[in-house]
């Protein structure tokens, strides 16, 4: 059974740059307080009106597409993943589907938040391996400055994301030496209240971080899913519990490095380039010095486009290869952990 490899690849961000400073105009912060704890100094905010997770992922799509040589209508599979449709439902991927105009090809949506595009990457890589379909678009895209709290009580979130969106087009290898070489996926539970947001939802109740499940009386049940209570509480705003989620990632991200590694016989010496999800700097630098990489052999773009969860990886590996840092042959690692928690690793070579 063939690979897959991947045969295109695009990238697009937003032209608004919001530096540290320029939120220090809603929220009691600082740049130093943002590059200390997170090592962001500017992320990119799509325009409010004119752009959507589905406009800036076809952006992507189009440059991955023509690198791959192909037209919209050769791509016969979909898998789109994102934590920020446009809508609640449908997903993304019919939007994009029909946008450029490809044919009545199925489409898979995927809600794995952060490490969303490294899942689909694995998804996908199924589907060639088993011949069922040859030009499979995997798109992660994100629109998050749409939903964040900028005032002071929502800065520990809001600081860290940013917009953008980033493709690869997947397509059976002519070899066994080149494409996706295996993937991991692993998640945990227990702890999902940890980074979550809530609302709107169908849990019939007013969660947040510090209220168990609360009981709603009779008058509320129309307004279970998205009510003005939620409003006036701030209940609609993402929530984490940042310590936690460091603490879990910095076991896990070198935990699932080091299992695609294991599984092929390679060491982290071995590798080219790591592109680690890009959630926070300092989670970045810890994973590289305890797989004990030089600084060439990882690559974060977090100080420039902050956290954009399932686009992050195909955005740093798009802009990885642009710039040379990534030649035909390397061995490449992509990894990821987040929200539920999920994490993942792909190894491939290029």
């Amino acid at each position: 059974m063939p690979q897959a490899r991947i045969a295109g690849i695009g990238m697009y961000v937003p032209e608004n740059v919001v530096t540290n400073q320029d939120l220090t105009k809603y929220m009691d912060t600082s740049d130093e307080w943002i590059q200390e704890r997170t090592g962001i100094r500017e992320r990119r905010y799509a325009h409010r009106d004119q752009e959507t997770t589905t406009t800036m992922a076809i952006k992507a799509a189009e440059i991955a597409i023509q690198r791959a040589g192909i037209t919209p209508q050769d791509i016969d599979f979909i898998v789109f993943a994102t934590l920020s449709p446009d809508y609640y439902f449908p997903g993304c991927g019919v939007l994009l589907q029909r946008a450029m105009k490809m044919k009545e090809i199925g489409a898979l949506d995927i809600r794995n938040q952060c490490s969303g595009f490294v899942y689909a990457i694995s998804v996908a890589d199924q589907f060639i391996r088993t011949g069922m379909y040859k030009n499979i678009l995997v798109v992660g895209a994100e629109k998050h400055s749409f939903g964040l709290d900028f005032s002071t009580r929502g800065r520990n979130v809001s600081v860290i994301f940013g917009d953008g969106a980033g493709a690869v087009v997947l397509q059976p290898s002519a070899n066994d030496k080149q494409g996706i070489l295996s993937t991991h996926l692993h998640s945990d539970g227990e702890s999902a209240e940890l980074l979550a947001m809530y609302n709107p939802g169908t849990h019939a109740n007013y969660w947040s971080p510090n209220q168990k499940l609360a009981n709603f009386d009779e008058a509320e049940i129309g307004e279970m899913f998205f009510s003005h209570k939620m409003i006036d509480n701030a209940q609609v705003f993402p929530y984490m519990d940042g310590p936690a989620v460091f603490k879990k990632a910095i076991v896990k991200f070198p935990e699932v490095i080091n299992e695609a590694l294991q599984a092929n016989g390679l060491a982290a010496s071995d590798i080219n380039m790591l592109i680690p999800h890009q959630a926070n700097l300092r989670i970045a630098q810890f994973v590289q010095q305890s797989l004990k990489l030089r600084d060439d052999q990882v690559y974060n773009n977090i100080q420039h486009y902050g956290n954009t969860t399932a686009a992050s990886v195909p955005i740093a590996l798009c802009e990885a290869w642009e710039k040379g840092k990534i030649k035909e042959g390397d061995l490449v690692c992509l990894a990821a952990f987040g929200s539920g928690f999920t994490w993942a690793s792909a190894l491939l070579r290029w």
